[in-house]
Order: C-alpha cells, then sequence, then structure tokens
C-alpha cells in the first residue's frame, strides 16, 4: 500500500503544485521517488510530529493541501492536540497518512502498534476516515482524501496485502465494496484485516454457512445505507478489525445499528485492552483472536447461539 500510495500520491503533485508531502523522518525507502522529482513539494521535519502536524496545518491555511507521513501511533497520537486545535478545528486540508495500521510493526512492541488510532481520529468533528484493504482501495482513497475538503486521516498497511480488486474505475467515495452474498451472517472488514474475512468466509462454507463479505475503505463517514441493507437481510453482522473493539469500526456499526435495529452485530478485534506481547502481525492476529479461523470460530458460534 505505501508504494501506491507515493505513486497515487506523484500523479495528484505532478498535476497540483500545491500539494505537499511531509514526513516525519520516516520512510525514505518509499518517499525517494518523490522528493527526487518533486523537491519543493516536500519536506523532511524531523521526529517532530507536533511541529509536522503545525507546519501542515499554517501551510494548509495558505491554500497548500498537505499530506502528513509517519508510521504506527507517531502521526496521530503524538499529535493529536495539533491535529484537534490547528487542523479540524479550521477544517484545514491536512491529510494525515499512517503507514502500518494495526499490528504491522507488530515485533516493535506496544509503542508501534495502532490499534487505537481510528477510535480517536473518528471522535474528531469533520475529520474524514479511511482504511483501504488493498492496493486499488489505498489508490482510491489516496485520490478521495486530496479531493475532500478539510482533514482527513489514511491508515494504511505495510505492503504485500493480497489483491481484492482488479479495478474500482466506478467506486463512490465512502461506500462499502460487497465481495459476495451471503445467507445468514455478513462479515464487514476494514483495511489490511480482510484476508482474514476472506479466509473466515471460506472456512464459514466448509462449514455449511454462506457468509457475506463486505470491506469498507470508509470509516467515517460510514456507508450506513449498505449496515441497514445488511440489517434486514441476515441475522448476524460480525465486523473484523485490526484495532480495539472499542470505539473503532465495529463501534461505527453499532452506532447505525442502535437506531436502525435488525440484525445482532459481533464485534471482532482487539478486547478492550493493549497488545503486551510482540511478533509478526499474523502471529498478533491469531493470539487475539483476530485471525481468519478465529473469526469463523466466533461467527459460527453466535449463529448457533441465535438458532
Amino acid at each position: 500500500m505505501r508504494d501506491t500510495f507515493v505513486k497515487t500520491l506523484m500523479e495528484i503533485a505532478q498535476k497540483d503544485k500545491n500539494v505537499i508531502l511531509i514526513t516525519g523522518d520516516l520512510g525514505f525507502g518509499v518517499l525517494k521517488p518523490f522528493w527526487e522529482k518533486f523537491p519543493d513539494q516536500f519536506i523532511n521535519a524531523g521526529i517532530a510530529e507536533q511541529d509536522m502536524t503545525g507546519l501542515a496545518a499554517g501551510m494548509a491555511l495558505t491554500g497548500k493541501t498537505v499530506f502528513t507521513y509517519s508510521i504506527g501511533n507517531f502521526p496521530t497520537l503524538r499529535c493529536l492536540e495539533q491535529i484537534r486545535n490547528d487542523c479540524a478545528y479550521h477544517n484545514a486540508n491536512v491529510k494525515i497518512v499512517c503507514v502500518g495500521g494495526g499490528f504491522t510493526y507488530g515485533s516493535l512492541g506496544m509503542s508501534h502498534h495502532a490499534t487505537e488510532d481510528i477510535a480517536v481520529m473518528r471522535a474528531l468533528p469533520g475529520v474524514t476516515v479511511m482504511a483501504p484493504g488493498d492496493l486499488t482501495e489505498a489508490q482510491v482513497c489516496t485520490k478521495a482524501a486530496y479531493s475532500t475538503p478539510g482533514t482527513c486521516y489514511l491508515r494504511l498497511g505495510r505492503g504485500g496485502e493480497p489483491k481484492i480488486h482488479d479495478n474500482l474505475s466506478d467506486y463512490k467515495p465512502n461506500s462499502a465494496i460487497k465481495i459476495k452474498d451471503g445467507s445468514s451472517v455478513a462479515i464487514f472488514s476494514t483495511g489490511a484485516i480482510f484476508e482474514e474475512a476472506k479466509e473466515a468466509v471460506g472456512l464459514l462454507l466448509k462449514k455449511g454457512i454462506d457468509a457475506a463479505l463486505y470491506t469498507f475503505p470508509f470509516v467515517k463517514p460510514l456507508d450506513e445505507a449498505a449496515v441497514e441493507y445488511c440489517a434486514e437481510k441476515y441475522k448476524l453482522i460480525v465486523t473484523a478489525e485490526e484495532h480495539n473493539t472499542v470505539g473503532g469500526f465495529g463501534s461505527a456499526v453499532a452506532e447505525v445499528l442502535s437506531a436502525k435495529g435488525g440484525a445482532r452485530l459481533l464485534r471482532i478485534g482487539l478486547d478492550d485492552k493493549y497488545s503486551s506481547i510482540v511478533g509478526t502481525q499474523k502471529y498478533l492476529r491469531q493470539a487475539y483472536g483476530m485471525d481468519g479461523a478465529s473469526i469463523a470460530k466466533k461467527a459460527a458460534e453466535a449463529l448457533e447461539k441465535l438458532g
């Protein structure tokens, strides 16, 4: 996703000289093509995320569209006050890019695990929140971030995510994408954990459970129509996110269902805790019950209880 983001942003920057990319002294291997081609549109702010964000806000308020870039929690939680006061409050065109959402940097420990970012950014008024599931979604989300007025948050995987879509040329921003229909249960995912949701669908099918599958590139605004449709059609909706279950994607879906009613909801993610172990992204998903096998098991058990 990182390479796709940079490639897409370069296409945008070629046409718009007011597009600026600021890094917090990270990502040089990926960002090198950008700074070599657009040296006047690139700034290294150093390991100073608060300064990076304040600088971005100031430039945005003079007419620039500014992308800030760093890993894990660094471009969000380290500079939350600046995002809130300097960017979101002023509806500034600052696009905050996190590479390595969830457990991407699992071996570096809790300080690098981005597991509260969606909830925190979703809580800020007027901030658009995106978590693409593959390269194609990353491309359309980067373009959407550029064209959406105000402050946006773009949460990327690190790279190597499986391809979901061949083409999304007709994609409408803010929309969920239906991958397949099903019968009694629908599985929703946001971000790179889609691969686990897809695996869960296959495992459920072996048990005779035909699950629908949706990916949500946008967490805020959420595609409420898709949620309401599935709430009427299915007995159970399962949300999968590489994030805390409190305040994140599952909570956004729960807010819609609380007003609409219909299907029961099962939220799968990090269960209101900090990750206290280290390991690969796959290992941590398994350890915290959000891998494909765990999603399938929990969904089947929830369906059985519903009868």
